[in-house]
């Protein structure tokens, strides 16, 4: 995306952009307003920051951004992290994190952005409990919200810009790992993530900022294992399907039903019952059927 641009550089390339805008001559020392940022076309505004996040220093681009008045003119969902739980002893620099996990991730434009939007719904959901432990219960969904509009204002296509938030939205889920999961809540996890299962566990990695290495080896090898496990889930589905062939016949059959997305319904309800681990994979057609009766008329009701 940069071609190697040092990240700082491209920073300052939003001050000679909207300098241009304005008419001035872009070596002038001028320092622009927010008003001024404001005049960028989004496009422009969306290639300079991504050659700021794909740069040699993805960090020192960012505080640059900041520094030049920039960051919080063009992205003030994330200037508000600036200071963010700065001198907190019960949580990190939230601003110093963000700029630490953009670097840490992989070159890759969707995965860089979801870095740096990643805690932006920290913000509005911090609260302190009595025992003074610092809490941000539903960041995630918060920032997901606040990252689809980010991404809107600077003008994302639908597919990239969904697969953004759901990078920021999915963002704790592989921290969250046990090796204790069944392999039916490693199906599950599989199947929510789906395609974006690289993208989120490579941001699930750059994400481990702690600064104890033994912690952060541990929480790396548990990523390594769950997508060991999710591998493997994969391949034997593959192999044997997780639901028989002609179940839909047999639902139709033992229940007196036609063709028609009644059917379909049912078949999925006993798909979310395997990825739930409230049925067993790969069981007899029979199994199924007997819990579909059990389930029927609240089934038939959705």
């Amino acid at each position: 995306m940069s071609d190697g641009i040092p990240s700082d550089a491209a920073a300052a390339a939003l001050r000679r952009a909207v300098l241009v805008a304005l008419g001035h001559d872009p070596g002038l020392l001028l320092a622009p307003s927010a008003a001024d940022y404001a005049t960028l076309e989004p496009e422009l505004v969306r290639r300079e920051v991504e050659h700021v996040l794909m740069g040699r220093d993805p960090a020192a681009g960012l505080q640059r951004l900041h520094d030049d008045g920039a960051l919080v003119a063009l992205l003030p969902e994330v200037a508000a992290l600036v200071g963010f739980g700065e001198g907190d002893r019960r949580h990190k620099d939230v601003w110093d994190h963000s700029k630490r996990v953009v670097s840490q991730s992989p070159l890759r434009v969707e995965v860089r952005w979801a870095a740096l939007l990643h805690d932006i719904g920290k913000v509005p959901t911090r609260t302190v409990a009595p025992d003074g432990q610092v809490q941000f219960h539903g960041h995630a969904e918060v920032g997901a919200r606040a990252a689809a509009r980010v991404l809107k204002r600077l003008g994302f296509d639908k597919d990239q810009g969904n697969r953004i938030r759901q990078l920021v939205l999915y963002h704790q889920r592989p921290s969250q790992y046990d090796p204790g999961w069944t392999d039916a809540a490693v199906r599950r996890f599989a199947k929510e993530t789906g395609d974006l299962l690289g993208d989120l566990l490579a941001l699930s990695r750059a994400d481990m900022t702690t600064r104890y290495d033994a912690r952060r080896q541990r929480g790396r090898e548990l990523i390594d294992e769950l997508a060991r496990r999710v591998a493997e889930v994969r391949e034997i589905d593959a192999r044997v399907p997780p639901l028989p062939k002609g179940l839909g016949l047999g639902i139709m059959e033992r229940f007196g039903l036609p063709p028609g997305p009644l059917v379909g319904r049912l078949r999925a309800a006993v798909e979310a019952a395997v990825d739930r681990g409230e049925l067993e994979p790969q069981q007899d057609a029979e199994v199924y059927l007997a819990w579909l009766a059990v389930h029927l008329d609240e089934l038939k009701a959705q």
